[in-house]
């Protein structure tokens, strides 16, 4: 069993409150764990408006399948969002 992790920090510089924010990190989260049946959430800079740091969460059966799927969910996360990504860093334990 593997489990690859990811965490996105993007850059929404249009957001001027914590609920556009809020709205911003709800769709992408919902997207991502409906396409993917991932685990995501927002997991840092809760208090800043337009910095969004997203975490996911997978469990594959190979290193080659987490690979594959973090591909995918950089892609996704890349097409479905208008902020900009600062920041992608990838693990597999």
């Amino acid at each position: 069993m593997i489990i690859a992790a990811m965490t996105f920090r993007l850059h929404a510089p249009w957001v001027h409150s914590l609920k556009e924010k809020r709205m911003v990190v709800k769709s992408l989260v919902s997207k991502l764990q409906n396409h993917f049946h991932v685990s995501a959430a927002e997991i840092d800079e809760q208090d800043t408006h337009q910095i969004i740091v997203i975490g996911v969460a997978a469990i594959a059966p190979h290193t080659a399948m987490a690979d594959s799927l973090m591909d995918e969910i950089s892609d996704f996360v890349e097409n479905n969002t208008e902020a900009e990504i600062l920041d992608e860093q990838r693990e597999i334990r």
